[in-house]
């Protein structure tokens, strides 16, 4: 009888130690992921305001953009002018995992048309 109790015991502490770790796990992970989202928030929300335009930015601030380099910078300036940032990818400039890196960072704005 009382290796019963004690096999019951045994069950129900394994039983709580597994509901509790789980339970801290799912915790962590929704305490990460507002983090993440909240971060992510606040990163957009000033990138909007800061956007990069691919027409008028010189060398040096396309070399701020995640994995854009001197070579990449140079070659998106050779590519000039650009009717929408996707041309990056139409243009073979970047490739696609780098665009994706750095699309909602950037802009390319248009010469606005005169008036004659």
């Amino acid at each position: 009888m009382k290796k019963q109790w004690q096999a019951i015991l045994l069950v129900a502490a394994l039983t709580a130690l597994t509901i509790g770790t789980t339970s801290a796990a799912d915790t962590a992970k929704k305490v990460s992921s507002s983090a993440s989202a909240s971060a992510s928030t606040s990163v957009s929300a000033s990138a909007k305001a800061e956007l990069i335009d691919l027409n008028n930015a010189t060398k040096k601030e396309l070399a701020t953009l995640p994995k854009i380099g001197d070579v990449r910078s140079d070659a998106i300036i050779k590519g000039r002018p650009y009717k929408g940032k996707d041309e990056l990818l139409s243009k073979k400039i970047l490739p696609e995992d780098v665009y994706n890196g750095i699309k909602d960072l950037v802009i390319a704005k248009q010469k606005p048309v005169e008036k004659k």
